[in-house]
């Protein structure tokens, strides 16, 4: 009787391979992807959009009156208001993301316009868990009432009177804030009590909102002097759905929040400001309060296989899968006995999405032999599957859809072929595919080749420029 022989081991996440595959991080209330108001040092996919609704209701048993100068002169009627804003944001080459936030629309009685822009960096990217960095910046248009005076964008997005700079106290500069933001991924457990989750922590330091204003009694009970931290547990709850506890400090307000995302449809609710305590006269400014808010966030990602984006965690090891090439030496191997002789084949290299050259051995009928006994890959299917990352099957790559990358178009070319990993060299990604070009080749590369399937690879050929 014939045996075959089956190797188990748990997959080795290869850095590049992976295409950077962290935790998908949630909406933030009015800047892009991040925690609450905290920001990140991860951003959104190329070409992936998010467009987000958020606000926060506000209750005052009476209202702060001021003077043109900004002075209070008195108490008005009760406010039952919901303040509320939208933001706009876009992933590019899987290294920046950018957008806009409209905060106010209004007269110039009511302050005018409040709009913004805001982008972020990625300089480090972690493949799986590991510490990202990102730098970024937020500018928002101040407040104009029409008289003249240096008024001031707040934290919380509303035109205020009381918010400006004043004569003889320090400078308040929240138009542009910039930043630094470095993000730690772990991955949490895979079972239990608890359903399979991440971790993220984030520490930053920054200037304008994030630190300014302070010295205005109504504004804050101080500031953290510009840092700003946050950590967040991701839970999977579901095929393509995600939930996200968090809780932050933005160097004034200590928020907590959950969001969960359905594929891409992002509902929210946050506790905000709960380092204060509630007012008993319930007249006391908004910003030094707690507040009830909510957020509705939609995300596409018109590169995958479907219109909008489904959230993931970071990929864990897998059994019963062989590793190929083969895993370290302190993988557990289960062997069964094979009979000799061993089949025969002609030897062969396999080209992975890794940039590794794999040998194998092709028998005669075709079959491709894998492991020390040579046992038929089909025969262990779907439990074998190689290491990598491939286009074979996505929306993008089927349609024949063009890939853009450093600025250029690629368009395909040719038919699919084999290459020797050693003639190429890994240099991006598209839609967490890897992009490999001519290892002798400088930028800009005139050919990309595309992973199709272990072995199979797609010419890419940059086109002309596109109009601008």
């Amino acid at each position: 009787m014939r045996r075959a022989a089956v190797v188990v081991a748990h997959v080795l996440v290869v850095a590049e391979a992976l295409g950077a595959q962290t935790t998908t991080m949630p909406s933030t209330l009015s800047y892009g992807t991040g925690l609450l108001d905290v920001p990140v040092a991860s951003v959104l996919p190329h070409l992936a959009v998010t467009g987000t609704y958020s606000g926060f209701f506000v209750k005052l048993d009476r209202s702060v009156q001021v003077d043109a100068s900004g002075n209070t002169i008195g108490y008005g009627p009760p406010v039952d208001d919901f303040r509320q804003d939208a933001s706009l944001a876009m992933g590019l080459f899987d290294r920046f993301e950018v957008g806009t936030t409209l905060q106010s629309f209004g007269d110039a009685a009511s302050g005018g316009d409040v709009w913004g822009l805001f982008g972020r960096l990625q300089l480090l990217k972690p493949s799986n868990q590991g510490v990202g960095l990102a730098a970024g910046a937020r500018w928002v248009k101040a407040p104009d009432f029409g008289d003249g005076r240096p008024y001031r964008p707040n934290r919380l997005g509303f035109p205020d009177r009381r918010f400006r700079s004043y004569p003889g106290r320090a400078e308040v500069g929240t138009g542009l804030s910039l930043y630094g933001v470095a993000t730690a991924h772990m991955r949490g457990g895979d079972g239990g009590l608890v359903p399979r989750h991440d971790f993220t922590f984030s520490l930053g330091y920054g200037t304008g909102m994030f630190q300014d204003g302070g010295d205005l009694p109504f504004y804050g009970a101080g500031d953290s002097g510009g840092w700003f931290f946050g950590s967040a547990v991701h839970v999977g709850i579901g095929s393509g759905s995600l939930l996200t506890v968090m809780g932050e400090y933005n160097g004034f307000d200590l928020n907590v929040g959950t969001q969960v995302d359905l594929g891409g449809i992002r509902l929210g609710v946050q506790y905000l400001g709960i380092n204060y305590d509630e007012p008993s006269g319930g007249w006391d400014s908004e910003y030094r309060r707690p507040r009830l808010g909510v957020l509705a966030s939609l995300a596409v990602c018109p590169g995958g296989r479907g219109l909008l984006c489904k959230p993931r965690l970071m990929p864990r090891p897998q059994r019963g899968i062989v590793q190929l090439p083969a895993p370290p030496p302190d993988t557990v191997v289960v062997t069964r006995v094979v009979e000799r002789p061993l089949p025969d084949g002609t030897p062969a290299v396999v080209c992975l999405s890794t940039g590794e050259n794999v040998r194998v051995l092709v028998s005669a009928r075709g079959d491709t032999l894998v492991g020390p006994d040579r046992v038929p890959i089909r025969t262990l299917r779907p439990g074998v599957a190689f290491a990598g990352a491939y286009a074979d099957g996505a929306t993008w790559f089927t349609s024949g859809a063009a890939v853009t990358f450093d600025g250029g178009r690629y368009e395909k070319s040719g038919a699919e072929t084999r290459i020797d990993c050693g003639d190429v060299a890994r240099v991006g990604e598209t839609s967490s595919v890897p992009l490999f070009a001519p290892s002798a080749e400088e930028r800009p590369f005139q050919v990309l080749w595309v992973p199709v399937r272990p072995g199979i690879w797609m010419e890419y050929r940059r086109g002309p420029r596109p109009p601008a």
